[in-house]
């Protein structure tokens, strides 16, 4: 009985730790970044990951002195991103990209992709819809006025 008991305990506790860690990684736009921050970018991908809840860009800025700031810009998830038309094909590391958004609230060089400008002017819409981002009529899915 007490085997049973204490095999009981272990499976509650762990449960409760890999529920919390997903509740976690998993937020809503103003638990990270500041609608009142906007960042245009210009820089070259270096990496993409395609990973659940959101999929993340890595950008190369640099600076009018040279250095260069490496920013993670997080998008949304990657079967919304293929649904809008982005692929492993469109985010090439050395691509030159111009990606307007949000930064992080603690000013770290993090920001809340919402669009994504490539080289030949396809516009890419990178947002996470629905997690308190800014509305400002860029997601075709968002409601507003004629939608």
């Amino acid at each position: 009985m007490r085997y049973m008991v204490g095999t009981l305990v272990i499976g509650l506790g762990v449960g409760f730790f890999v529920a919390g860690a997903s509740v976690e990684a998993h937020h809503a736009f103003a638990a990270e970044f500041d609608a009142n921050r906007p960042v245009a970018l210009q820089g070259k991908i270096t990496r993409m990951e395609w990973i659940n809840p959101h999929a993340w860009m890595h950008l190369d800025v640099e600076n009018d002195d040279g250095t260069i700031d490496s920013w993670m810009i997080e998008a949304g998830p990657p079967g919304a991103l293929v649904r809008r038309g982005w692929s492993k094909a469109s985010v090439i590391p050395g691509t030159e990209v111009l990606v307007e958004g949000y930064q992080a609230i603690d000013g770290a060089f993090r920001a809340n992709g919402r669009d994504v400008t490539f080289p030949d002017g396809r516009r890419l819409f990178a947002g996470s819809s629905g997690t308190g981002a800014p509305l400002d009529g860029r997601d075709a899915t968002e409601p507003g006025p004629g939608r």
